[in-house]
């Protein structure tokens, strides 16, 4: 008897098994749709664009986007969390996620073990650029410099919890320091409040800081991201500039719904990773100030873990709450 319970149950697995490899083997079988939690023409956009075109070709069957903005990422985020686990609903994450998942008490879905990862997909430095007033050639001088006058440096970003702001609690956290915040509202009045002399410093996008940086208006420093930027090859990360272990990297990459069968997402990966070292695409996504930034399951999951742990405390340390 428990001998044809068992055989039963093997014969059981062996089909489960044998069921899922045909379902990732003509997979996908209709359209597959990528939730962008962002508004049309935003930053996400950009790369959500260009994967979902490519992956139309690589997969067969058209890549369709729905964006499902609002509440800091978290709307797009819960109906990615709850679609069916079947490859057919995608979710393009950035580090957002994580910052919306400190600043927001109350989700209706678990920020990290709701979902599977696919692969980090872009990533994107902001540069640390001061006034030229300012006596510092380097971030070292930088932190020597904000230590002797605790309390007094300032340095503007777009907004309360923005990307800018964070990176400036991020490097209090790591150098020690203490700056003061202050809010503008958005990226280019904070640029033009740094020109002007107003406040000391910027976290800023690439976008926004590269040209007055050409126009010597004011001083980069070091980029934010791990590596250092295509974008700007010769410019040293704040790592290597003085700081060890800073990362405050603006990031987008691809998540499946939580228990998407492991063959599925491993044919996603390897498309994914396969568009993003493709020549032309590195060279659409370096016009946009993106970097491509391919990486396996594995590698994927341990970043985004850390960057929930690390995202946590610096909203924690920064104050910032929802709105």
């Amino acid at each position: 008897m428990k001998s044809s319970i068992l055989c039963a149950c093997c014969t059981a697995a062996a089909l489960a098994v044998s069921m899922t490899s045909a379902d990732a083997q003509n997979y996908p079988t209709r359209p597959v749709r990528l939730i962008i939690p962002f508004s049309p023409g935003g930053a996400a956009d950009v790369p959500g664009r260009i994967l979902a075109d490519r992956m139309t070709h690589a997969l067969g069957q058209q890549v369709v986007i729905e964006n499902r903005p609002g509440a800091g990422s978290t709307i797009g985020a819960e109906a990615a969390a709850k679609a069916a686990p079947d490859g057919y609903t995608l979710f393009m994450i950035s580090n957002t996620h994580f910052v919306s998942a400190a600043l927001y008490k109350k989700l209706n879905y678990d920020a990290l073990n709701d979902y599977t990862p696919i692969t980090q997909a872009t990533s994107a430095p902001n540069i640390l650029i001061i006034h030229p007033s300012l006596p510092a050639k380097n971030v070292k001088e930088l932190i020597a410099l904000a230590k002797a006058q605790s309390g007094k440096l300032t340095y503007g970003s777009s907004g309360v919890g923005g990307a800018g702001h964070l990176a400036g609690v991020l490097f209090d956290q790591l150098a020690g320091t203490k700056m003061i915040h202050v809010p503008y509202k958005g990226g280019a009045p904070a640029i033009i409040a740094l020109v002007s002399g107003e406040v000391n410093m910027v976290f800023a996008t690439a976008e926004t800081a590269v040209p007055q940086v050409k126009a010597g208006k004011i001083r980069a420093l070091g980029v934010t991201t791990a590596k250092r930027s295509a974008l700007l090859p010769d410019l040293p990360t704040i790592a290597e500039g003085g700081l060890p272990g800073y990362e405050a990297n603006n990031w987008y990459g691809l998540l499946a719904p939580a228990k998407t069968p492991a063959a599925i997402v491993e044919r996603l990966n390897r498309e994914v990773v396969k568009v993003l070292n493709m020549p032309n695409v590195k060279e659409q996504l370096f016009r946009s100030g993106l970097d491509a930034s391919p990486s396996t399951q594995k590698e994927f999951a341990a970043y985004i873990k850390s960057e929930m742990a690390k995202w946590a405390k610096v909203v924690k340390a920064s104050g910032a709450k929802a709105e």
